[in-house]
């Protein structure tokens, strides 16, 4: 197997190592069985608070034509302010508002990684568009993203649980997992594959992974 990619039984072994972590920080993690299956899945939901744009972001892409527009957002988005000592971060206004999201970690057979499936919704019951959750990621990763946003963040179905639910594709993770394993190689250092991955598409969607979990983490995967 190439590297970069994840055998199903390390995939069950470093989802079961980040439960142990996730239930020492009380991060609100669990595993759902699918019943009747032997199959199952990482699960977490939150309520967050994200800015709805009446115009998203999306649109704009479609319609790079406009070229004046499309400047004054990338001015907009550069304009960001972040506080690094804090975290804490200034976002144009916009319809800001309380989400309920909900993400799932699966096992891709076809790709040998992981994948994140996600779906967001108001909290009287409205499931966001999909235009909606490209608004609503966070305008210093539209930057890195504008270009090829429906190669990110596309709607699927949820191939265990037969319901429409958002998932950022999972076509290029063996490439950006590539060079972080290889890197574990050389210094001979174990890595759990699940969180290093989670570490790097979760803020995409606002699931931000602490840092306490990259503390006093045990073998999960050894690079091959």
């Amino acid at each position: 197997m190439s590297l970069g990619t994840l055998e199903e039984e390390t995939f069950f072994h470093c989802c079961h190592l980040f439960l142990q972590k996730s239930e020492q920080l009380g991060d609100g993690w669990s595993w759902e069985s699918v019943q009747g299956s032997q199959e199952g899945y990482l699960r977490k939901a939150a309520l967050k608070s994200a800015v709805i744009n009446s115009n998203p972001l999306w649109d704009q892409e479609r319609s790079k034509s406009n070229s004046k527009a499309w400047s004054d957002l990338q001015e907009q988005e550069q304009s960001v302010l972040i506080d690094e000592d804090d975290g804490d971060c200034m976002v144009p206004a916009g319809n800001s508002q309380v989400l309920q999201y909900e993400y799932h970690i699966l096992y891709s057979c076809s790709y040998n990684t992981p994948v994140l499936y996600f779906r967001v919704s108001t909290l009287d019951g409205r499931s966001l568009l999909l235009e909606e959750v490209w608004s609503s990621v966070h305008p210093n990763l539209k930057v890195k993203l504008h270009n090829s946003p429906l190669n990110t963040i596309t709607q699927q179905e949820h191939p265990l649980l037969g319901q429409p639910f958002f998932m950022l594709h999972p076509c290029r993770t063996q490439e950006f997992m590539r060079p972080v394993l290889q890197a574990a190689q050389e210094q001979c250092r174990p890595v759990n594959y699940v969180l290093m991955w989670l570490s790097v598409v979760g803020p995409l969607v606002g699931l931000d992974i602490p840092l306490k979990y990259s503390t006093q983490l045990h073998t999960a995967t050894e690079p091959d």
